[in-house]
């Protein structure tokens, strides 16, 4: 859906032994199955082809199909299907390989033939417990948790090392080396050892507050030795290491909803504590609805906030399907596939739906009766009073459908940072390639929001834009100060 996925995506390519590739097809039979299904299927490929010209796109091909040539094994193959898929957008497509269980068993003989004699830092835990102890002063030296790993860090000359204290990777194991920080010369640089030893190097060390290191992309929280440290610190990183949503009261006159995502395995957790927080809720004068770092999902996941937040009508504007014989596939896996979860009057709908869309190959459909769908709520509760949500660059796909809604309401500002921008095209369908190595990610609509009013590329705009000057640490107090008229 986003980037970030797809950095996850194709780290899954690293683990795969080049021995795999060469027993099945080749790269470029791989990219000729790509392209087409994508050029056939994708909801979004003719509107990216009119955006940015044809010759564009065959100056793409050529320079991909150049990568493609030189592209020798499984691992680097990868890779370079998802560059292809760049050019049309920057979420809502994927390249992913469907040999996971020979990746998870090669990186598991890599651990055991490549990582046994990497470099250690022995020192013996309870030893370094009583000197942290003696400490009277915090800095890094601590021990550590980014999950799975608990990581002593201690240090040495003008250098921090960090070692493993315990591992839930099988390949990291006991006093290995999992990072280190550099000081010397009045300059902050730093490397930390991902899940498959890769090194990741960086000249970002942040210490906020005295319990959470930030080294490049990692965040790190002390717990030990146990530091007080200022309830902001300690809010924000319950928030961001959050999996789950949760509510709580920052004051008398300010609730703050916590929701990580609007995944579709979410959406009962949500519902719960909404159903448990709704007299609240209903009571207190400011309501914050904190979605940072989102990942997208399902729109019912937030089915059950909008009448909390409401004033007037909410106008929704629909989607066109592309129909195809490939794509109208998923409103019969809809049915046939338990894994959906579809109750039988759902059901009816996804069979309804593809006999409506079968009439219309090759064409775009609308599955409802109009283009804009007009949801009314019964109530317009006097709390909260002002809502606040927090937004930044890492909010696509469904969080920007629930801003979409949200916003149309009298109570409700946006803070943060302008979100990430996938939307115009969406609903994601994955189908397997003939070789059976990789799945290829696309879109099977496109709103109809297109061209009035597109998302994709340029995000959502904030109303109160949080500069740099604020720490993300401070978000929440900052937009707290706000809906109480500090």
């Amino acid at each position: 859906m986003k980037n970030l996925k797809a950095v996850v995506i194709l780290s899954l390519f690293t683990l795969t032994t080049t021995s795999v590739y060469a027993q099945n097809c080749d790269c470029t039979q791989n990219f000729e199955w790509v392209k087409t299904t994508f050029e056939t299927n994708d909801a979004g490929f003719e509107y990216a082809l009119k955006q940015k010209g044809k010759q564009a796109y065959e100056d793409h091909n050529k320079r991909m199909a150049e990568k493609v040539k030189e592209a020798k094994t499984f691992t680097e193959c990868g890779p370079v299907l998802y560059d292809w898929l760049t050019f049309f957008r920057s979420g809502h497509t994927a390249i992913r390989p469907v040999k996971k269980e020979q990746a998870q068993q090669a990186s598991s003989q890599k651990s055991e033939n490549s990582f046994s004699n990497w470099e250690t830092f022995a020192v013996d835990t309870q030893e370094f417990k009583k000197y942290l102890d003696k400490k009277k002063t915090s800095d890094y030296e601590g021990i550590w948790e980014t999950p799975p790993y608990t990581i002593g860090i201690k240090k040495k000359g003008d250098a921090y090392i960090g070692f493993i204290i315990e591992s839930g990777a099988e390949t990291w194991t006991k006093g290995q080396v999992k990072l280190k920080m550099d000081f010397s010369g009045g300059k902050s640089n730093s490397v930390f050892y991902m899940r498959d030893h890769t090194a990741s190097e960086s000249k970002e060390i942040k210490l906020t507050g005295k319990n959470h290191l930030r080294i490049g992309d990692f965040n790190l929280s002390r717990v030990y030795p146990k530091i007080e440290d200022e309830p902001k610190y300690a809010q924000y990183f319950k928030s961001l290491n959050a999996s789950t949503p949760y509510l709580e009261q920052l004051n008398e006159k300010t609730l703050y909803l916590r929701i990580p995502s609007f995944q579709a395995s979410q959406k009962q957790k949500i519902d719960s504590v909404i159903a448990a927080g709704r007299e609240k809720i209903l009571s207190t004068e400011n309501l914050i609805i904190d979605i940072r770092n989102g990942t997208g999902g399902s729109d019912a996941s937030y089915n059950q906030i909008l009448p909390l937040i409401y004033t007037n009508p909410i106008r929704t504007v629909g989607v066109e399907y592309l129909s195809t014989q490939l794509n109208n596939q998923r409103m019969l896996d809809f049915i046939s596939k338990p894994e959906y979860g579809f109750s039988e009057e759902n059901k009816k709908w996804a069979k309804t739906s593809f006999d409506k869309l079968e009439k219309e190959r090759g064409k775009f459909v609308n599955l409802n009766e109009s283009v804009v769908n007009i949801t009314k709520y019964d109530t317009v509760y006097p709390y909260p009073k002002n809502v606040g949500i927090i937004i930044n660059q890492q909010n696509g796909s469904t969080d920007e459908q629930f801003l979409l809604a949200a916003k149309q309401s009298r109570k409700v500002k946006l803070f943060g940072t302008t979100t990430f921008g996938v939307l115009d095209v969406s609903n994601m369908y994955y189908v397997t390639s003939p070789c059976n190595e990789f799945q290829l990610g696309y879109s099977l609509s496109r709103s109809m929001r297109i061209p009035d009013f597109t998302i994709d590329e340029k995000g959502l705009q904030p109303d109160f834009y949080l500069d740099r000057s604020i720490p993300v640490a401070e978000w929440t107090e900052y937009v707290k100060d706000v809906l109480n008229d500090k």
